[in-house]
């Protein structure tokens, strides 16, 4: 793994969250789930380059990053991980293993037990600072009726960029 500037394959990253996704790993004591992640900013906050991932209250992931103080983002190449990144934008941690079901390896990350997909080729590792709860009182309605009709609002999660890396 080479390490590199947080900013050096942001656009590369970004592009990839529109385009199929990335891979959002968390891990809770011996559990991991990963989840694929297709909306997100990289960005500098309170003066720390910052990953800011917006996970559904209905989702396992966001149980499970209640309960820690990291996540790792994974970023693929080409389309090598596209079947992976559907299954588990598709199916639930609380009931499979995604890591097993796909082949997909869990490797720890440099800085944080929270592992990478061993397979993806830009990694970022990322600390929680902040966490706040969207809600309708100040969401525009446009937004509101596409997004939320159900009332499944997210909770953004700010994550300092403690690493950022390459499989080289």
């Amino acid at each position: 793994m080479k390490e590199v500037p947080y900013n050096q394959y942001a656009q590369f990253a970004l592009d990839k969250m529109a385009d199929g996704g990335v891979f959002l790993s968390v891990k809770d004591g011996p559990e991991i789930n990963t989840m694929t992640m297709g909306w997100g900013a990289i960005s500098y906050f309170w003066g720390k380059p910052t990953f800011i991932i917006p996970v559904r209250e209905s989702r396992y992931t966001h149980e499970m990053l209640e309960c820690t103080d990291d996540f790792t983002i994974s970023v693929p190449n080409g389309d090598e991980l596209k079947e992976a990144l559907v299954y588990c934008g598709t199916h639930s941690g609380r009931d499979v293993d995604k890591f097993e079901e796909m082949g997909m390896t869990p490797v720890p990350g440099m800085t944080m037990e929270c592992p990478i997909v061993g397979q993806a080729c830009l990694f970022y590792e990322c600390k929680i600072v902040a966490r706040f709860e969207l809600t309708d009182e100040y969401m525009d309605e446009n937004i509101e009726r596409r997004f939320y009709r159900c009332g499944d609002y997210h909770t953004l999660y700010f994550g300092e960029i403690k690493a950022c890396y390459i499989r080289d």
